[in-house]
């Protein structure tokens, strides 16, 4: 089981940083060793109510404001209260120039089983972009994302026999281009093997990660996380990103 975020952070923690406001965790600056900030918080609220509402959806569904104050009439106290958080915690985002998406997630879509590295966001996986960028992550209810520490994991590319395969595969495919623009495009460069005995660490629910992504000169390594697996029986999960 993940390890869920201790009230605080012990020495051999040093990637994660707690802050104590929205404003400090937009305005850090990762380094030299921290990757992934967290804001703590206990958020009030029934988050499973809302989740309810689209019970028994196949697919993800992006809500916004006005697509959750379409959902007041149909909450008691306690869903009402989650749906205020909702909308500021949307609000609280673009006024930091963000572009938040609130999600309801039945389950994401899964790679085939035989694929030489899965590259589902279940595994472990680091975000890219061209610019200087983050991701910003929060897990509302049901279950949390979750990250590996960098000591602890390694690039499935890095793996000599993956590599071998992934090889194999790119030279029976024929495609144009070098070894390592197939990686690229297809983001196997991207995700990672957590080591045998290695303590992934919970998210943890209400609280808002701001997280290092690979990107050029990115002073850090990136964080790298993963989607918790979609459990068959259970409500969507509510999942703020950006």
């Amino acid at each position: 089981m993940p390890q869920p975020l201790p009230p605080a952070l012990p020495a051999d923690y040093p990637r994660i940083k707690v802050v104590r406001s929205f404003e400090e965790l937009v305005a850090y600056r990762f380094g030299p060793t921290v990757n992934a900030l967290c804001w703590p918080r206990q958020l009030a609220g029934d988050f499973d109510e809302i989740a309810a509402c689209f019970a028994g959806e196949d697919d993800v569904t992006s809500l916004d404001e006005e697509s959750v104050a379409g959902l007041r009439p149909r909450l008691g106290a306690a869903g009402l209260l989650a749906a205020d958080t909702l909308a500021a915690d949307l609000q609280l985002m673009r006024g930091q120039n963000l572009q938040p998406s609130l999600e309801c997630v039945p389950r994401y879509q899964r790679d085939d089983a035989a694929q030489i590295v899965p590259t589902d966001v279940y595994s472990y996986h680091a975000d890219r972009a061209p610019i200087v960028a983050d991701t910003y992550l929060c897990s509302y209810n049901q279950a949390a994302s979750e990250l590996v520490r960098n000591e602890e994991a390694t690039r499935h590319v890095d793996i000599p026999a993956t590599r071998a395969a992934l090889l194999q595969e790119f030279e029976r495919e024929g495609m144009g281009g070098s070894f390592e623009e197939y990686l690229a495009e297809n983001c196997y460069d991207l995700h990672y093997a957590a080591a045998a005995g290695a303590t992934p660490i919970s998210f943890g629910f209400g609280n808002l990660w701001r997280i290092a992504i690979e990107y050029p000169n990115c002073p850090v390594p990136p964080c790298i996380h993963r989607a918790p697996a979609t459990v068959e029986g259970r409500l969507p999960r509510l999942l703020l990103i950006s």
